[in-house]
């Protein structure tokens, strides 16, 4: 009851709204149902799931109002405390959709691109994101992935790797290789690709503990039509940076809620609070999980001000703070969970990243560590754009 004590008047009005939907809403067996799904079950329970809330006006709260949006942050926040307090499940298929296609679409794309792909967006079109390669990682812009110009198209020839939700989606966010001869950050375009498109194949990799979420693109003389690049040739590198700097606040202001209301509270509620150093960690993780939330908080409203006060390395010290954060509770979970959270091998596949499955859990939050810039990467950012420290010296 705590943040109602310290919400406005119609702060406190919306918080009483979203608890009311969440009790009508959220689907009690959800958990039991999505333990052990078929594919096609979690894909058709998630575009349900994404259909109810955006019937409530609460899938897309982010966006512009013109699109559906206009939520203000504070109500984002309220929102997010509340679906997580109340154990709704997550939009895993929309994530990139909602997020990462979204921003690069209303800060980069035409306004075709927007009329055609938002409303689909919210009718349960699927995106991927085809960013990284067998030799391009944490250095995204050593990608060798070619888009040759024909006529009106381009002619794509490449592979993609760890993209997550791949299997499922109908759209892909694509960067490639334009000007082989540029400098590596100065070649690369940003497509849109509609993943039926002939060429394109699909590969799920197996994990270590049976799922199948990322997945390998193939690409063979995939065309792409001139119409569907994003930004202009060549100057892919700038959109992805801009974009994805701007949406990354956003998507974490969801997650550092569902954290705080959700995991930690099951971490809570597994730990043994009379013994003293458990009650000194838990005490830790709640300090940190304060910060994080200011922090993601602070990144969002600058995103929406006309006089932000962001630093050029802020979206790194959010990605990095929560990932590690992430990984040292689901650690300490798996510590203070005993031989039972050694043994529960089985998670709901709509749920995220602190599903209160320990082990699976800590598995889990290495992949936040490692994709989208790994901490030693995040850690260079932060030195070299946030703290004015020499570069670091080029290998190539």
């Amino acid at each position: 009851m705590h943040e109602m004590s310290r919400d406005t008047r119609a702060q406190a009005q919306f918080r009483r709204r979203v608890r009311q939907w969440c009790a009508e809403h959220v689907p009690a067996d959800w958990r039991t149902s999505q333990t052990g799904a078929t594919d096609d079950e979690f894909v058709a329970f998630q575009k349900a799931w994404f259909a109810e809330l955006h019937r409530a006006g609460f899938a897309v709260p982010h966006w512009p109002r013109e699109w559906g949006g206009g939520m203000s942050v504070a109500d984002q926040v309220v929102l997010h405390q509340e679906l997580a307090r109340h154990d709704a499940p997550r939009l895993v298929l929309a994530f990139v959709g909602i997020h990462h296609a979204a921003s690069t679409l209303l800060a980069a794309g035409t306004d075709e691109q927007r009329r055609r792909h938002l409303p689909a967006i919210l009718d349960g079109e699927i995106w991927v994101q085809g960013f990284s390669e067998p030799e391009a990682g944490s250095d995204l812009a050593s990608l060798r992935t070619t888009a040759r110009r024909v006529g009106d198209s381009y002619v794509v020839n490449g592979q993609k790797l760890w993209a997550s939700g791949g299997m499922h989606a109908d759209w892909c966010l694509l960067l490639a290789r334009t000007d082989p001869d540029a400098p590596k950050r100065k070649g690369i375009s940003y497509f849109l690709l509609d993943m039926t498109t002939p060429g394109v194949e699909v590969r799920p990799i197996r994990n270590a503990v049976g799922d199948s979420h990322f997945c390998e693109i193939f690409l063979n003389d995939v065309e792409i039509p001139a119409v569907n690049l994003v930004g202009a040739e060549n100057a892919g590198w700038q959109v992805a940076q801009a974009t994805l700097g701007a949406e990354r606040g956003l998507t974490m202001l969801e997650l550092a809620e569902r954290l705080g209301n959700a995991g930690f509270r099951w971490l809570v509620e597994a730990s043994p609070v009379d013994d003293p150093v458990v009650a000194d960690r838990l005490a830790q993780f709640e300090t940190e999980i304060t910060g994080l939330r200011a922090l993601c908080r602070k990144l969002v409203e600058d995103s929406t001000s006309d006089q932000p006060t962001t630093g050029p390395a802020d979206a790194s010290i959010v990605k990095l703070y929560y990932s590690e954060l992430l990984q040292r509770m689901t650690d300490f979970g798996v510590e203070v969970g005993g031989l039972s959270a050694h043994t529960e091998l089985a998670k709901p596949m709509s749920s995220g990243w602190e599903s209160g499955s320990w082990v699976l859990d800590f598995i889990g939050s290495w992949e936040w560590t490692i994709p989208g810039g790994s901490s030693e990467i995040q850690r260079t950012i932060i030195g070299e754009r946030g703290l004015g420290l020499p570069r670091e010296p080029s290998s190539a």
